[in-house]
């Protein structure tokens, strides 16, 4: 394959590959077979084509590394507003886009409305735009959880369980698999994560993935790999994925064997670091070798990420708006001064990226540890914004109905 770094050990030569075992079987997601895993999470603003593209050329060279079979990992887009996709609004379309030799191409909904829920997945599966449904019940975002979406929603159990089985109903018309992510719950006295997959279980889907934290917390303190190994010992004839806190591929190794989790789902992980799906193929197959780019390479892969994103916006200059969050992750532990720094974050062109690159020193190491570990804002732990008593019942009301109507509408901006 091209264009795909060497992994690499920290001596800096070439990493063994002598396989010593898969330390799990492949991922089965419905009829779809997933030969490492692990599924990259749905990020806003994070997870396009561009960025899918990229990972999936890593985990293809961890595939070559592990010998593995079927689809590396599997790659989810960002969170796609149902209301949007029925309404076919031009942004929307755009986030559904897959490249051609994309497979399974997955598809996130996020609805608090199981009428256009199933008219969005109805549109997905009769214009055959997915081969796989992923269903956002773990989103924190104010702006979503004041409307009872994200991980509000399965606060309320009926409204819950309508949505799953909406999706899940449209979806067994053509084979297509759906799969729940959620969080524990809203806070620490209102969980809900045990008793939503055992609903999402009996609607019938093919996996639930949990991240190991309350909506409360939203990034802050230390998933809870203890409620993943509940909700594993809980939920026994689907698999059950396990996400927070997988900063590397020993983190994965870590979970799995802490928890019993069938695979793992990877966020903020990947940051700037497309090259951890190496990592992690490469792992789940038993080996040791492990990426570990000079500062060359990472300048390399900061600028095809750049050249993806003008693929997909056709813009140069959106695409350099976009690249500019990426920076700072990329460049994480190594040096490269605040002025290059602050110069990359203001970038609007090609030619200016390449500029700027050419000053980065090529040769410098990767360097280990102050690279490492978290990536993305943590933030703080808040009160949850919710409809007005939403807690009062696990039920819905006829004023959370009406909420609920308005929800869509208010979110739906693609």
């Amino acid at each position: 394959m091209t264009d795909v770094m060497t992994p690499m050990t920290q001596a800096g030569e070439a990493a063994p590959a002598a396989t010593e075992g898969a330390v799990l079987p492949p991922l089965r997601i419905g009829g779809h077979v997933i030969g490492s895993p692990v599924v990259l999470a749905p990020m806003a603003g994070i997870t396009n084509r561009a960025f899918r593209r990229l990972c999936r050329e890593y985990g293809n060279e961890g595939r070559a590394i592990g010998g593995a079979s079927g689809a590396t990992s599997l790659y989810v887009s960002e969170m796609i507003t149902s209301r949007a996709l029925v309404e076919r609004t031009p942004e929307s379309m755009r986030l559904i886009e897959h490249d051609p030799d994309e497979n399974p191409r997955s598809i996130q909904l996020y609805s608090v409305d199981p009428a256009t829920a199933r008219a969005a997945a109805r549109m997905l599966v009769s214009e055959d735009r997915a081969d796989h449904i992923d269903l956002n019940f773990g989103c924190p975002v104010p702006k979503v959880t004041r409307k009872g979406g994200g991980s509000a929603l399965p606060w309320k159990k009926d409204l819950f369980k309508a949505i799953v089985g909406a999706v899940v109903e449209e979806g067994a018309k053509r084979d297509i698999p759906v799969t729940v992510k959620m969080r524990k719950g809203i806070d620490d006295d209102h969980l809900t994560f045990l008793d939503a997959g055992l609903t999402a279980e009996a609607e019938g889907v093919a996996a639930v993935a949990l991240h190991g934290r309350t909506a409360a917390q939203a990034y802050s303190g230390t998933a809870d790999w203890t409620a993943i190994r509940m909700l594993k010992e809980t939920v026994t004839s689907i698999p059950v994925l396990g996400n927070g806190d997988v900063w590397s591929a020993e983190d994965a190794l870590r979970m799995v064997r802490e928890t019993g989790c069938d695979g793992v789902v990877v966020g903020r992980g990947c940051l700037g670091r497309p090259w951890l799906f190496t990592d992690l193929a490469a792992a789940f197959a038993g080996t040791s070798a492990r990426v570990t780019p000079t500062l060359g390479e990472v300048a390399d892969r900061l600028r095809t990420h750049t050249a993806y994103l003008c693929d997909f916006y056709g813009e140069e200059e959106r695409a350099c708006r976009d690249i500019r969050k990426h920076i700072a992750w990329y460049l994480k532990g190594f040096p490269a001064g605040s002025t290059i720094r602050n110069s990359l974050a203001l970038v609007d062109s090609m030619a200016a990226l390449d500029t700027l690159l050419a000053t980065l020193d090529p040769d410098a190491p990767w360097p280990g540890e102050a690279a490492e570990g978290q990536r993305g804002r943590a933030g703080s732990s808040r009160t949850v914004a919710l409809p007005d008593r939403w807690l009062e019942s696990r039920e819905l009301s006829e004023e959370h109905r009406r909420t609920i109507a308005e929800a869509e509408l208010s979110v739906s901006g693609g």
